[in-house]
């Protein structure tokens, strides 16, 4: 452009050239190709553009989740022979594109008194519940031990309790716990929750499956609760410590200004209390503890533990919960069971919910031959002749027994029983050795306890010294 405009205004080739800090040669090689400056450079081919739609493909397919690193070999299949770095360029680029593209939004403009967002979050082994009324923003979180069907429910009653009515509707996201099935992408509620719907008079309602954005408003509170709650707090040992922090940090955060509606959360929910529901004069009680069936040795788990309760509720359901480290089981209004806490993985069993103390196992004598049944039907002793026997190894102990029968011909069955009492006695199980106490008689001594000590009033003696027993020493 200089050029051209030095050449226009002086004519010459060398004094353009001079002006410009060039050579005249250069000037006239300008002014020959006319000033035409060289189109805009067409886009340089990349070794990405034969699998871009490829990449387009499976990124909307995936709805925007596929990495570069997964996606690499199939377009390496497809015939892609660049480097890793370009293709991760490549699909940065086409997911920019495709969330430009994705779905378009609209502000969420919520109705006081309509909807109640709930959701689940985990954080250190703790079960975080949040519920947000959408339009005061007014925020509930409890912890709990598990995200059951009933837990749920009952954390939900007590938010009503909180909140003093009940919306028209309660959203959620597909929880496994509160459905019973999905039906051409239709959420088919659980009947248990069906029934609590009906008796507090809201509307269920579910979101799209994996679509996190359709209730930010509570995703936002579970990410707040874990950040601001949980984390500067580090962990609490039981429920009975978390919970109250809980209540103390809803009241903080409800009492101060929200950054969205420019309002406190608290004040807003005295307005929005005057269009929810009524709560049922007939209701079911605020969360006592976790709710348990007793399986088939009468016990239930609770932190990881087990713990006993009596026979008759096997198979009933029970409440479970813990006050100053002892663990309270209550069926209905009564209580059945009380245990001090024990660690994961152990076992407490108190015996009279068993019938008594424990026995040891007994295995049934059940003769089968001739001669086991003849041999037990001598009695007891017999019976305590063949465990015994059995326990001490004895060798062809069946034969050993029709041996000892022979005897009974002989001897008679109150000598041969007698014997068989010896023979227990000294642990002794060969048919020979009843034989030899047979033979024996009443010729064998008969072993006894010790008895008492003898004691006898034995005189006086006069003691003398050891010096006395001494030897002289000669100077």
């Amino acid at each position: 452009m200089d050029i051209m405009h030095a050449y226009r205004e002086l004519g010459s080739y060398r004094a353009a050239a001079q002006l410009c800090g060039t050579t005249h040669k250069t000037v006239r090689r300008v002014v020959e190709r006319g000033a035409r400056w060289p189109a805009e450079r067409p886009p340089r081919p990349h070794n990405t553009d034969a699998v871009m739609d490829l990449i387009a493909k499976r990124i909307q397919e995936t709805d925007g989740r596929i990495s570069a690193k997964r996606l690499l070999p199939a377009a390496q299949a497809a015939g892609y022979a660049g480097s890793a770095r370009n293709f991760r360029r490549a699909v940065a680029l086409a997911k920019g594109e495709w969330r430009r593209q994705r779905r378009s939004y609209r502000p969420w403009v919520p109705v006081p008194g309509e909807h109640l967002v709930i959701d689940w979050g985990t954080i250190d082994g703790l079960q975080v519940f949040c519920a947000v009324l959408a339009w005061s923003r007014y925020r509930f979180v409890r912890f709990a031990t598990n995200q059951r069907r009933e837990t749920t429910l009952e954390l939900l009653a007590e938010c009503f309790e909180e909140l003093g009515g009940v919306p028209a509707v309660v959203l959620a996201d597909r929880m496994g716990c509160l459905k019973a099935g999905v039906v051409a992408n239709v959420v088919v509620p659980h009947p248990d929750y069906v029934r609590f719907a009906t008796h507090y008079g809201f509307r269920p309602d579910f979101c799209e499956a994996a679509d996190p954005e359709s209730k930010g408003v509570v995703e936002n509170l579970v990410g707040y609760a874990k950040s601001d709650l949980v984390v500067p707090v580090g962990s609490w040992a039981t429920l009975a410590e978390a919970n109250p922090a809980a209540r103390v940090w809803c009241a903080e955060v409800n009492g101060r200004v929200h950054s969205e509606i420019a309002a406190v959360p608290v004040e807003r929910l005295a307005v929005e209390r005057a269009q929810l529901r009524h709560l049922p004069s007939l209701r079911p009680p605020l969360r006592q503890g976790e709710v348990r069936t007793v399986n088939r040795l009468s016990l239930v788990r609770f932190g990881s533990a087990r713990y006993s309760v009596p026979e008759v509720l096997r198979g009933r359901t029970v409440t479970v919960s813990v006050h100053d480290g002892v663990v309270a089981i209550v069926h209905g209004e009564t209580a059945v069971a009380h245990h001090a806490v024990v660690a994961p993985g152990e076992v407490s069993v108190c015996d009279e919910h068993y019938g008594g103390a424990v026995r040891r196992p007994v295995r049934a004598i059940r003769p089968r031959t001739a001669v086991e049944i003849a041999f037990v039907g001598l009695g007891v002793t017999a019976e305590q002749f063949l465990r015994l026997g059995a326990a001490a190894g004895t060798s062809r102990l069946s034969g050993e027994l029709a041996d000892i029968l022979t005897l009974e011909l002989a001897w008679g069955r109150p000598a041969l029983v007698a014997a068989l009492q010896r023979a227990v006695a000294f642990r002794r199980f060969r048919a020979s050795d009843v034989r030899s106490i047979l033979l024996a008689g009443a010729g064998v001594a008969t072993p006894c306890p010790a008895g008492e000590p003898l004691t006898l009033d034995l005189p006086a003696v006069p003691e003398r010294p050891l010096s006395d027993y001494g030897l002289a020493v000669l100077a």
